[in-house]
């Protein structure tokens, strides 16, 4: 049976209490009983009979009210055979497919996770190793997304696999870099899943983008090299598997909850962050574009922020900027260590 069963409302339920009352279901009687519409009533005596709540329209014979019973009997009887073929048929497909498991990792090359690391080229083959690895998934997934707010078809694609992790009750945590923070997208998606029971946090610096299933399965992507997404190595090597962890987990703990309802709030903290972080990397000499790439954020963007800290420190330059900077991290190190002879002298006393 694949036609949805109509619902009752309020007013087919009194049409059909009026109909056992009469006796039968006349269209004129039953509009004129309730007050209602002739249009309406027609569609629900067409809903009441789909229902076989009515007896079907015939000539010379009157619509009458039937046994809710014996209706519910008729209609719930198909489902369940179908719902009992559909468990049949799930059956044979398990049994027929895990036959063939043991002969697919037999294979020459295996699958990749079976090798401890694996890198693979092609892009198919990597998301079906993360479709493998999700469907397996009984505990965690933790990922580090880099590169701040992401693109709103990747986000569509993530939002039913971190809800269906959801629903099995697996624990879902992310990272993402604080400039996702200003995308529309990413913070409607955070929103979503937020409230679902995955947890969010940001943090200023991201190296790169990793996936790592129950602990037990871990996604790196390769270097991107043009317009087509990278290949990804596939690790399972416990060692391995659980250092990436532990690094996830120390990143975690400094990061900020991304809490869209608190977004107001949070922003100026979080943009002096990235201020701070521009600061350093400028200390360091990168240019524009490794700062960009760095802090997740478009080049552009990025150069606004440097003119406005330049700017703010009254450099020409950046190279006057790089000037002042050091400086200044020259007199806050004295300062520390100042502090921190007069605290050895105190405690010497």
């Amino acid at each position: 049976m694949t036609d949805e069963i109509p619902l009752l409302g309020d007013l087919a339920v009194q049409a059909y209490e009026a109909a056992l009352q009469k006796g039968r279901f006349d269209d004129e009687e039953i509009t004129t009983a309730l007050d209602a519409d002739i249009t309406a009533v027609e569609e629900i005596r067409k809903s009441l009979q789909d229902l076989h709540l009515l007896s079907p329209s015939a000539p010379g014979r009157p619509v009458v009210p039937l046994d809710p019973e014996v209706a519910e009997a008729e209609l719930v009887t198909p489902l369940e055979v179908e719902i009992g073929r559909r468990r049949r048929e799930i059956g044979r497909i398990h049994e027929e497919l895990r036959s063939l498991a043991a002969d697919y990792r037999a294979r020459p090359g295996g699958s990749a996770a079976d090798v401890p690391i694996t890198v693979l080229d092609d892009v198919e083959e990597v998301r079906r190793e993360i479709d493998r690895a999700r469907y397996g998934c009984t505990r965690e997934r933790m990922s580090l997304q880099s590169g701040g707010g992401r693109p709103p078809e990747l986000l569509e694609a993530d939002r039913e696999h971190t809800l269906e992790l959801l629903r099995r009750g697996v624990r879902v945590r992310t990272l993402y870099q604080h400039t996702a923070r200003t995308s529309l997208a990413t913070r409607t998606y955070v929103q979503e899943i937020s409230r679902r029971g995955a947890e969010v946090r940001t943090v200023d610096e991201l190296s790169e983008r990793l996936i790592i299933y129950d602990r037990r399965i871990a996604f790196i992507p390769k270097e991107r090299t043009g317009r087509r997404p990278p290949g990804a190595a596939v690790i399972t090597e416990p060692t391995v598997v659980d250092y990436l962890a532990r690094t996830f987990e120390s990143v975690w703990q400094i990061g900020r909850p991304f809490e869209v309802d608190q977004q107001t709030a949070e922003y100026p903290q979080v943009a002096e962050e990235v201020r701070h972080s521009i600061i350093r990397l400028m200390a360091l000499g990168l240019k524009d574009e490794v700062i960009a790439r760095r802090l997740g954020m478009a080049t552009r963007t990025c150069r606004r922020h440097i003119s406005a800290v330049m700017e703010e420190m009254g450099a020409v330059s950046r190279f006057q900027a790089g000037l002042i900077i050091g400086r200044e991290n020259r007199e806050n190190g004295e300062d520390r260590e100042n502090g921190e002879d007069r605290e050895n002298g105190d405690v010497g006393r």
